[in-house]
């Protein structure tokens, strides 16, 4: 399919059709890379990387409890779960 680079400011950028987008599982955030001399677009994939980075945090103690545990029981029955 060709289409055609249109201005964005001081950028340009493209038009993607629905279809594309769909068929594509594109979201509002992508990674973009050139590989030999093309355009690639990838969805980024939610939350990724997120278990190493708490791997990490548990290794160096950063991952302990901020709020005291018993806030979060405070009034439990007024809330609906």
């Amino acid at each position: 399919m060709k289409t055609k680079i249109i201005k964005i400011g001081n950028s340009q950028g493209i038009r993607i059709p629905k279809a594309i987008v769909e068929q594509c599982g594109l979201n509002n955030s992508i990674e973009m890379e050139v590989i030999n001399g093309s355009l690639v677009l990838t969805p980024t994939k939610v939350r990724a990387g997120w278990e190493e980075s708490f791997q990490e945090m548990a290794a160096n103690g950063d991952d302990e409890l901020l709020i005291d545990d018993a806030i979060l029981t405070v009034e439990d029955e007024d809330w609906e779960w």
